[in-house]
């Protein structure tokens, strides 16, 4: 059985009071939401913080706001996200993303805002400690080599979270807090393609709130692959969002992919193709083709790396049909184990 190790646990009940503990403790404390990503983490100690910093009180990140767009606490399980009407309505992407994390029983512990700080994830970083000491650990955690390219210079793990994509493509920023003030940031801008510098998030800032500007006139969605219909991590995901003029045409656009780098990749080139035309069958396959250009998985995850960069094509596709209106319910149910 794998134990946790030794940890202080401190539980402040305010945004103030768990910033200002934060960065009193310095680089050996983490934050504790939902605790679905950590706490594994931390039984095969890939993260061995010494204090952790419990969210779970903090009243101020449990709310949510609607007026000019809407505003979402970081605290916030994927259930609370998946349970509303407002984002189910004006913002379907990331109702979407977030009602295919995991299983409803992860759902009601993770939290958004953990979901956006996921650790990045590879074959052989995501080991029990014995395991990964047999090859002498990883670039990531406690070595050198980076397994999946050895002659890399970074760690090449793999970016997993499914409601940044998601995010991104809605143009949306989150509010960071720390002991020395707040700033936001553009959720795009929030991620490095690092599998271990991966989030820029600096060490002191919490991640408190996520803002969405209004919806109105966009269209949005989000298709997921993985082997199971439950549990899984993506190992490809597409999100994508359109601003539609009223005979059709294409006024803005976001093309993102997730699970094919260390960061959420953002496809101007395939937005720039599809701005200024219909969605044509035509349009879209460009816009595809365009847009896989960016997908350069690697084999640090599950299905063979070469079927996922060519499928990576295709769910572009299906995405953008679904936008243009076509009915896909067939489609992604057998694809992606999905009845909405």
């Amino acid at each position: 059985m794998m134990r946790l190790p030794r940890f202080l646990y401190r539980v402040p009940t305010s945004l103030d009071e768990a910033a200002k503990i934060l960065a009193g403790e310095g680089p050996q404390a983490m934050l504790l939401a939902g605790g679905t990503d950590l706490l594994p983490n931390m039984k095969r100690r890939q993260q061995v913080p010494r204090t952790l910093v419990a969210l779970r009180g903090v009243e101020e990140l449990r709310r949510t706001s609607n007026g000019k767009g809407l505003r979402l606490g970081a605290g916030l399980t994927l259930t609370d996200v998946v349970r509303s009407d407002i984002a189910r309505e004006a913002y379907p992407g990331l109702w979407k993303a977030a009602a295919q994390v995991a299983t409803p029983h992860l759902r009601n512990m993770a939290t958004l805002g953990g979901n956006l700080c996921l650790d990045t994830r590879c074959t052989y970083y995501d080991q029990n400690y014995e395991w990964r000491k047999a090859i002498g650990f990883c670039m990531k955690k406690d070595g050198e080599t980076c397994w999946v390219a050895p002659s890399s210079s970074r760690c090449l793990a793999v970016s997993s979270t499914d409601t940044a994509p998601a995010l991104i493509s809605l143009g949306a920023r989150v509010r960071l807090v720390g002991a020395d003030g707040e700033r936001e940031v553009a959720v795009a801008d929030l991620y490095r393609n690092d599998g271990i510098e991966y989030i820029a998030r600096k060490p002191g800032e919490i991640l408190a709130e996520v803002l969405l500007d209004d919806a109105d006139g966009w269209r949005s969605t989000y298709w997921k692959l993985r082997r199971r219909g439950a549990f899984d991590f993506p190992v490809l995901s597409v999100a994508a969002a359109l601003k539609l003029a009223a005979d059709g045409t294409v006024q803005q656009a976001r093309v993102v992919l997730g699970a094919v780098a260390s960061q959420p990749m953002l496809s101007a080139d395939a937005a720039e193709r599809l701005v200024g035309d219909k969605l044509t069958d035509g349009a879209i396959a460009d816009a595809a083709s365009a847009a896989i250009k960016l997908a350069k998985p690697m084999d640090n995850t599950d299905f063979t790396l070469h079927w996922r960069k060519r499928v990576a094509s295709e769910f572009v596709g299906y995405a953008l049909r679904e936008l243009r209106g076509d009915d896909v319910t067939e489609l992604r149910s057998r694809l992606c184990r999905t009845s909405f």
